[in-house]
């Protein structure tokens, strides 16, 4: 996997970029925004067996640098371990950027594969503000259970409704079909004031993230 860039003025005719990141790299999504007459771009490359959530700068999105982690997984049992990656483009609101994101558990009987989020700086992207400590999304219905790839549920997009604040969140299931989940920015924001952490702090930074035996695994 590779993240690629194609652009567009009309949606009718597109002129592909090709490959801006380097493989294996993958669940890429760019803020809606500039940000000191710089994009940024959320991605996820592997390096050895684990997956953080990486940021990049470019003045003209050719060319990328100042890369650097935004969200590390976090170790041990936790339900977001080892393997993180983004979900949906960030949503930008008064707090600050909601991003959703996977985490992968891997047990014995496969991997299992559930939805988070964390709250960036308006301003300052790198800067994280608050982390979910537990999941607010994963698989319990059939099709999210059963399919071409079990206990899978995974956004793609999103769409928010008239009044602003409903969020309507399509989704992978179990690989196999598409399906609408509908929540409220309002309701992930009240959410994250109850059930997030602030251990992750400025991207590339050390994160201090131990194990705690009260989080759900």
């Amino acid at each position: 996997p590779g993240v690629a860039l194609a652009s567009t003025k009309d949606f009718v005719e597109f002129q592909r970029h090709g490959l801006v990141m380097q493989p294996n790299d993958k669940d890429a999504a760019l803020f809606p925004r500039t940000f000191d007459g710089n994009y940024i771009l959320i991605h996820r490359p592997i390096t050895g067996t684990t997956g953080n959530i990486w940021i990049s700068r470019s003045p003209d999105m050719v060319n990328w640098g100042s890369q650097m982690v935004l969200l590390p997984a976090r170790r041990g049992a936790w339900w977001d371990a080892n393997k993180i990656g983004l979900c949906c483009p960030p949503i930008e609101t008064a707090e600050g950027w909601i991003i959703i994101y996977h985490g992968v558990r891997v047990a014995a009987a496969g991997a299992l594969y559930r939805v988070g989020v964390a709250l960036l700086d308006l301003e300052r992207p790198e800067v994280c503000i608050s982390r979910g400590q537990s999941w607010f999304m994963g698989p319990e219905a059939p099709y999210e259970m059963d399919g071409d790839v079990g206990k899978v549920v995974f956004p793609c997009g999103f769409t928010v409704g008239p009044d602003g604040d409903t969020l309507n969140l399509y989704y992978g299931a179990a690989d196999t079909c598409i399906a609408l989940a509908t929540t409220k920015i309002s309701t992930i924001l009240e959410w994250l004031k109850e059930n997030g952490s602030e251990l992750t702090g400025i991207a590339g930074q050390p994160a201090e993230v131990t194990d705690h035996v009260d989080v759900k695994s």
